[in-house]
């Protein structure tokens, strides 16, 4: 209720608390992958992709499929689901994909299965694109009339409850298994791990959550449209993911809200387009925040969190023997 009332609808506040939390479920569906797994994947885009158009489509109202098809006729989809629904069918649909393009591509590895996954993004991209396939995704035009919440708690409780259930993917036996496979898989395979069903588990999981990250990019912009969706945006949660240290959940929250604040808050008073200043203009803010970038990554090497995380738990216990250590250091200076 805070954040709501302190971030309304209409706010910058609002437009980089949506992204944040967007974004951060992408990075941390992107570190599970990366990170914990091992898989060098670039195909983000794509399922995000793949899960706005999804939600999107299957949220708009009836009456105004006419209006949003209007150059195809009608759409094929005549029915609206409502918006959970169309949530865990948007993350259901990315990860379908990944399943069938995890059987040969899996077989890859690092640079391989990067330029595999990034090619199937682009792929994608180009599809949804074709007018043979508009009573379904609108060829080239964008799809609007969808549901769009404005409440930023909304955007709040879908990434903190998916990002839970990594964390908790994480911590299981799964998440152990996969740790194992990043660090050795001849040793993995050696203990029993079977690399080929725990790397399609991770590609799977990893996609649904960039599924229903894209519909919650697609709720953000009220407008779904395959340019938003080029490789940029991959590298953009990589950078996010590299930053904040891969391997660590905590840090990819950290950097999330640290990237999308400087560039699209922080630092925007640097385009000045209508003073005279030297250098200052359009575009220039983003000369700027580029080479913060540089200066975080030459300075820590493992990103700012490395392969650390923040326990809440521990940090209240810390707190809580920092002030009564004081407490009885300050009692027995009274007694003395």
């Amino acid at each position: 209720m805070i954040i709501q009332y302190t971030a309304p609808a209409t706010s910058m506040w609002f437009s980089v608390l949506r992204k944040v939390c967007t974004f951060a479920l992408a990075a941390v569906a992107m570190n599970l992958l990366n990170g914990f797994t091992g898989l060098f994947s670039l195909g983000q885009a794509g399922f995000m992709l793949l899960g706005a158009y999804t939600y999107s489509i299957f949220t708009i109202a009836a009456d105004m499929r006419t209006t949003v098809f209007r150059n195809y006729g009608d759409s094929i989809v005549n029915f609206k689901l409502p918006m959970i629904v169309a949530l865990l069918l948007a993350g259901l649909v990315a990860a379908f994909f990944a399943f069938l393009i995890g059987l040969p591509v899996l077989r890859l590895k690092s640079d391989y299965l990067a330029i595999a996954t990034l090619g199937f993004a682009e792929i994608v991209r180009g599809l949804v694109q074709l007018t043979q396939f508009g009573p379904v995704t609108n060829g080239p035009d964008p799809i609007n009339n969808f549901t769009s919440p404005k409440n930023i708690m909304v955007y709040a409780a879908l990434a903190g409850v998916c990002i839970c259930i990594i964390v908790l993917l994480i911590n299981s036996t799964y998440g152990r298994a996969f740790k194992a496979i990043r660090d050795d898989e001849i040793a993995a395979e050696a203990m029993g791990i079977n690399l080929a069903h725990h790397k399609r588990l991770s590609f799977v999981t990893s996609s649904f959550f960039c599924g229903i990250a894209g519909a919650m990019f697609a709720m953000c912009n009220s407008a779904v449209s395959s340019v938003s969706f080029t490789s940029a945006m991959t590298y953009q949660i990589l950078l996010v993911v590299v930053i904040g240290g891969i391997g660590s959940i905590s840090g990819s929250l950290i950097a999330s809200f640290i990237y999308y604040a400087s560039s699209e808050w922080w630092l925007k008073f640097l385009d000045l387009e209508n003073e005279n200043v030297p250098l200052l203009g359009p575009g220039f803010r983003m000369v700027v925040f580029s080479v913060l970038i540089m200066i975080v990554v030459l300075f820590f090497r493992r990103g700012i969190m490395g392969t650390r995380e923040i326990s809440v738990y521990d940090s209240c216990v810390r707190i809580g023997r920092f002030f009564s250590g004081k407490g009885k250091k300050t009692a027995k200076e009274d007694a003395r």
